[in-house]
Order: structure tokens, then sequence, then C-alpha cells
């Protein structure tokens, strides 16, 4: 069912009957034009007089924009709290990573390389068999007999 969008929503085609009845009841039929005509033009000046206030708003807010300038002060405001965050963040890399002189990335690649290279030595070195320690044991005894070769071997 097909209702006319009304700005009395929940008035039903019966209450609007009623409401029609007694306004040609109270105003008479031959008054009814001239009110009808009075308050449509009382609407038109009210919608103009609103679409003007509108455009009036939108106006006024553009220029506004314009004058503030606000996406230039956000972004330097934003450039303003990222360059020492950007300052404090290169001097701990170089500190972490100094050499006496600023590096290349090419260097720091290398770098890199060699100290996971160190790392993966350092975890086979520390993976071999227990099988293999006695004979390191045993050539730091040869090394002894050697530097002192005045001992009688046992």
């Amino acid at each position: 069912m097909y209702m006319l969008p009304l700005f009395l929503g929940d008035v039903a085609g019966s209450e609007i009957l009623v409401i029609l009845i007694v306004i040609l009841l109270f105003f008479g039929s031959k008054s009814i034009p001239g009110i009808a005509k009075t308050m449509g033009k009382a609407m038109y000046q009210i919608r103009n007089a609103s679409s003007e206030l509108q455009n009036e708003i939108k106006k006024s807010g553009a220029g506004i924009k314009e004058d503030l300038n606000i996406e230039s002060l956000i972004k330097e405001s934003q450039d303003q709290l990222v360059q020492p965050l950007d300052q404090m963040y290169s001097d701990v890399e170089n500190s972490v990573h100094y050499t006496g002189r600023p590096q290349t990335p090419i260097e720091k690649a290398n770098q890199l390389e060699e100290v996971q290279a160190d790392e993966a030595q350092a975890i086979i070195e520390t993976q071999e068999p227990e099988e293999q320690k006695p004979e390191a044991q045993a050539s730091i005894n040869t090394e002894e007999t050697i530097i002192e070769p005045n001992k009688p071997i046992e």
C-alpha cells in the first residue's frame, strides 16, 4: 500500500478527511482558496529563505576554510612533530651502528650479513658433539708438552 509522504506520518486517511471537513465548516468554502494561496506563498518564501541561508553558510564556510588554510596548518604541525622524532631515530640508529663515518646502504647490508654469519657460526660451535671436546683437550695438553720440554712425559 502506497502512502503519500506527509509531514504527519501517523495520520491516517480518514483522519485527514475529518480535518478537511472541520476546516471547510470553520472557514467556509469561499475563503479556503485564499487561505491555500496564502499558505503556498508562505511555504515558497520559507523554502527560498532556507536555501539562501544554506548557500550563505556554505559560502562563509568555504571562505573561512580558505582563510584559515587548515590543511597546510595540519601539514606544518605534522612536519614539526615528525622532524624531531626522525632526528632521534637517526641518532639512535647511528649510535647502534657507529663506524666512525656515515655508512652507505651497501655497507649497512654487508655489516648485517657479517653479524648474521657470526651469529650462525656461534650457534654451530655451541652445537658441536661432545666427542670433539676431548680432542680439543688433547691438543691443549700437547701444546703444554711443547712449551715445557724439560718435564718428563707421562
